[in-house]
């Protein structure tokens, strides 16, 4: 069991441990007014954790409090695990980053791209440009989600029963071909958009290295890294562990979520590389750990310090942000200011972003309010896991990275 516990007084990192209390002093009003049934966070230097704080229930109506080892479901922080696996098969030689993903998944074959019309008469037009492996990386691909209600291939999704996840029983092979026989919503390369790419680079790692992608991902990075309470299931005794769901309620009061998304407990049809794990915060920092050291972690490697570097650069054609290349959808991100790398988003003006940082601070977060950063500048991870849905509820991550960013001070 990897427990995270507080490694360095926060004044021996560059860090004021009184204004890091302000952290705790904030955060807490949102579980005492209701907002939040609970929440734990991580600030760490040079991969020391340094300030370490939970306050509040994982089961507020069992009067279960957050601890250490708490379990959460991540959602999409499983992009950032999904898109590494994607990597090192690409450090292996075993594909080329614009190498045509129908190459690899002959179901993108056929694929078309939207033009016009309503969900029940879609107009479609032929792909002009194919769709490729640095497409599905960086969300360029022309996938979508069902859950973002704003386009009509949208709806095609959720009729199909894809809205948050896809429907029981089926595997990662059928849905990925479902997938594709949807109309992309635009033209791969030629914007952005939050989807099920990632979903679909599982497929591709799976495919590609010709093992399951649950197994891929179990042997290749979370065993390696120590990772021994992140997986696709729960069962046993460790499903105690786990931080139940919840959704605000009119009166701000957050309410649980009942069943939506349980975790299963036995190794699904269907692990979602896009939002399929739960974790720990302990095994999650170790994960930032490794991206922090640009690949490594207490001697084991999985990526090269190139590759890490290249992964955490902003991968948008011309160096535009979001705002500039993005639809107008949902993101676990803001679009000013910030880009888009393999796997993660990418800050490249902080002035635009409106909120105390460095450029080249990358991460991502999940639909039930987690967040994580790395920021190689200042040598920090900040970590905040809490389980509440949707994530645009309140705006937690800003309000996080501006009160970490006072404590900075050296």
């Amino acid at each position: 069991m990897t427990t995270i516990t507080a490694e360095v007084d926060p004044g021996e990192v560059g860090l004021d441990k009184g204004r890091l209390e302000r952290l705790d002093a904030h955060f807490q009003r949102f579980v005492d007014d209701g907002r939040l049934p609970g929440w734990l966070m991580a600030v760490s230097r040079g991969g020391r954790v340094a300030h370490l704080s939970a306050y509040g229930h994982r089961d507020r109506e069992e009067g279960l409090p957050i601890e250490a080892d708490t379990i959460f479901r991540i959602y999409s922080m499983s992009k950032p695990i999904t898109s590494v696996a994607a990597m090192m098969l690409y450090e292996e030689g075993r594909f080329e980053l614009k190498d045509q993903v129908k190459w690899y998944l002959p179901e993108f074959g056929d694929t078309r791209a939207y033009r016009s019309g309503p969900s029940t008469k879609v107009v479609t037009e032929p792909v002009t440009e194919p769709m490729r492996i640095w497409h599905l990386l960086t969300h360029t691909a022309g996938l979508t989600y069902g859950f973002h209600y704003i386009h009509p291939v949208d709806e095609l999704y959720r009729k199909a029963g894809y809205e948050f996840a896809a429907p029981k029983g089926v595997t990662l092979a059928e849905a990925t071909e479902k997938f594709a026989s949807f109309p992309l919503l635009f033209q791969p390369g030629t914007a952005w958009n939050y989807s099920v790419a990632t979903d679909v680079l599982g497929r591709l790692v799976e495919v590609v290295s010709g093992m399951p992608f649950a197994d891929f991902v179990q042997t290749r990075i979370l065993d390696p890294l120590g990772m021994d309470e992140t997986g696709f299931s729960l069962d046993g005794e460790d499903r105690d562990r786990l931080a139940q769901l919840y959704v605000p309620a009119p009166d701000r009061q957050c309410s649980p979520a009942g069943a939506f998304g349980p975790v299963p407990r036995n190794p699904p049809a269907f692990p979602s590389g896009g939002g399929g794990l739960v974790s720990t915060a302990g095994d999650y920092h170790r994960f930032c750990r490794m991206l922090l050291g640009r690949g490594e972690l207490d001697g084991n490697r999985l990526l090269g310090p190139r590759t890490l570097d290249y992964m955490a650069r902003n991968h948008l054609p011309g160096g535009v942000d979001l705002e500039a290349y993005g639809q107008s959808t949902f993101a676990e991100t803001s679009f000013d200011g910030v880009g888009f790398g393999l796997g993660f988003s990418v800050v490249e003006d902080p002035a635009a972003v409106k909120v105390v940082g460095n450029a080249r601070e990358y991460g991502w977060g999940g639909a039930a309010s987690t967040a994580f950063w790395v920021d190689p500048e200042d040598d920090m991870i900040v970590l905040f896991m809490t389980q509440l849905l949707p994530s645009s509820t309140y705006a937690i991550r800003p309000q996080l990275r501006q009160l970490v960013q006072q404590a900075v001070i050296t």
